[in-house]
């Protein structure tokens, strides 16, 4: 009541003079103007401070508010990193001394005096003075008073504000209050700023490897509609998966879906799918929430054909391996004997004229004593695999060989071998005991094919010639059979690993796969043509040698 009293006889000129009237109310006015602006000050760093504006701006806002009621020249900002003090901005931009990013040291330094007492300190500049490392720096930039204030964010200092002048001013209590509430104000956002770039840059780098990884995968909502997936996802699909349903696009039963499984089990899911002629790994994890409720599926695709190629070809050249093993251990073995039947026959032979009858059952023993040696020399040939040099070779002597070794055998079974081989077919550069490999998984699913048929003629047909396409010259074998065929669903599938349509104990499903992989490494491929009960044609393709 007393003050309101005051300023009622202050105004209406009871207790001065009409000159001190206008004085007063001239001063209370640019006080209330002065409150206002820093007010204004304070509520603008509030709201325009943000994380897009540069700490160089904040600046400049704050110091064209300043000057409008401080003789302020200079402004300058230094925070603490990793127990250093950094200078990190300066405006204006030409009253900088030390470049920015210098460190200040903590001998003689006013900024370090602050730090450590936690207190603003206000100082007047005296010329020529060097008490502190920063008097020095003051002196060559005009400065003459400087008020250097502690930023201080929950209890922590984080940095030094520093108001320059270059005229000796005098701040009273309330300036030094206000100037106190602006850096205040200004730590608050500085830190806010540092917590919302670390968020950021942990969603930047999360995202990042998210991105990166080179296994596909999608978060998917518990409805199967794919939310997010990554670049290694695109990649493989090349169309947008945005909302895509999860089953549809993995051809799983809706029935089957990992996503039931998991709402079941509340655990991951692991299967493996075929996808567009690719074996995948599917592993499927729940993602919960902060009470325990699952809200999406987690799910990383990996494809795992080449991998499941090579355990294949490793598994065949274990086999092959083995076999050369026990060929060379037979042929050691049977070597001996065959030598003595082979020689008493041809000793025996010369006793005899052709005519007479003991000679065609010598020249017998002899015929298949040869021929007992051809299949031993055929098998060691065959799983002698340690060497993979590539060189000029025929295709028509790959085929010959694998007759040699299995050809009796199919005929045996009632099945008929066609030949049709092209006496002047090009050279190929390639290994011939790996191409004798693929021509031998060929024929021997050829004959699988047809053993389950009940028909009065079983043919095998093999061809070789030469071919013409889009300009290249390929060298071209084909087995051809009128087997049970295979059907159009699974002509997509049998060149994946273990993928087998042979009933159990029959085939192991590498047989193709393995074929596959040696055509590819010859530059060369396998095509299938295949109708259901009619039969199949294999076709491998290889480039001729240039």
């Amino acid at each position: 009541m007393n003050d309101r009293q005051q300023l009622i006889g202050l105004l209406t000129g009871v207790q001065s003079s009409k000159k001190s009237y206008y004085t007063e109310l001239k001063k209370m006015v640019t006080e209330l103007k002065k409150k206002n602006m820093q007010l204004e000050i304070i509520n603008d760093i509030t709201k325009s401070f943000n994380i897009d504006m540069s700490m160089d701006e904040m600046l400049k806002n704050s110091m064209d508010k300043l000057k409008a009621i401080f003789p302020v020249e200079r402004i300058s900002l230094s925070l603490c990193e990793n127990h250093k003090l950094v200078l990190t901005n300066v405006y204006p931009a030409h009253s900088l001394y030390f470049p920015i990013g210098f460190v200040f040291p903590k001998e003689r330094s006013l900024y370090w005096q602050v730090i450590q007492s936690l207190e603003k300190i206000f100082y007047q500049i005296e010329e020529d003075e060097d008490l502190y490392v920063e008097a020095a720096v003051y002196n060559v930039l005009g400065v003459r008073s400087v008020l250097l204030i502690p930023l201080i964010s929950k209890g922590k200092v984080i940095g030094v504000l520093s108001i320059g002048s270059k005229e000796k001013v005098v701040y009273d209590e309330d300036d030094l209050s206000f100037f106190q509430q602006f850096c205040d104000q200004l730590a608050v956002c500085i830190e806010n700023v540092r917590l919302y770039n670390e968020v950021l840059t942990s969603k930047k780098e999360w995202e990042e490897t998210f991105r990166a990884v080179s296994e596909m995968i999608f978060l998917v909502d518990l409805e199967g509609n794919i939310l997010r997936y990554n670049d290694a996802a695109n990649e493989f699909f090349q169309v947008d998966l945005y909302k895509k349903d999860i089953c549809k696009l993995l051809s799983i039963n809706p029935k089957e879906s990992p996503i039931v499984e998991i709402l079941e089990t509340k655990k991951s899911v692991h299967r493996r799918i075929h996808i567009q002629q690719r074996v995948c790994e599917l592993r499927s994890y729940p993602v919960l929430n902060e009470k325990q409720n699952m809200y999406a599926v987690i799910m990383y695709l990996n494809d795992i054909t080449e991998k499941l190629q090579i355990e294949a070809q490793l598994v065949q050249s274990g086999k092959l391996a083995a076999i050369g093993e026990m060929a060379a251990g037979i042929a050691h073995e049977l070597n001996n004997p065959l030598t003595a039947i082979l020689g008493n026959a041809q000793l025996l032979l010369r006793s005899f004229s052709k005519d007479d009858r003991i000679y065609k059952l010598l020249f017998d023993i002899y015929s298949c004593g040869k021929r007992c040696k051809t299949i031993i020399q055929n098998l060691l040939t065959f799983s002698r695999q340690d060497e993979y040099r590539f060189e000029d070779c025929s295709i028509n002597d790959a085929v010959e060989q694998v007759l040699g070794l299995i050809g009796d055998q199919i005929c045996k079974q009632n099945i008929s071998i066609q030949k049709r081989l092209d006496a002047s077919i090009e050279l190929i550069e390639g290994n011939l005991q790996q191409i004798s490999q693929v021509i031998l998984n060929l024929l021997i699913n050829a004959k699988d094919a047809l053993e389950e048929m009940d028909i009065p003629e079983k043919i095998i047909v093999i061809e070789t010639k030469s071919i013409v396409e889009a300009g290249e010259h390929w060298v071209v074998l084909s087995v051809r059979d009128n087997g049970k065929g295979i059907e159009e669903q699974h002509l997509q599938e049998i060149f994946n690993p273990f993928f087998t349509t042979k009933r159990p104990g029959k085939g192991t499903g590498l047989g193709l796969s393995v074929s596959l992989g040696i055509a590819e490494a010859h530059g060369g491929t396998i095509e299938v043509v295949s109708e259901l009960g009619k039969g199949s044609e294999f076709i491998l393709k290889l480039p001729k040698k240039k």
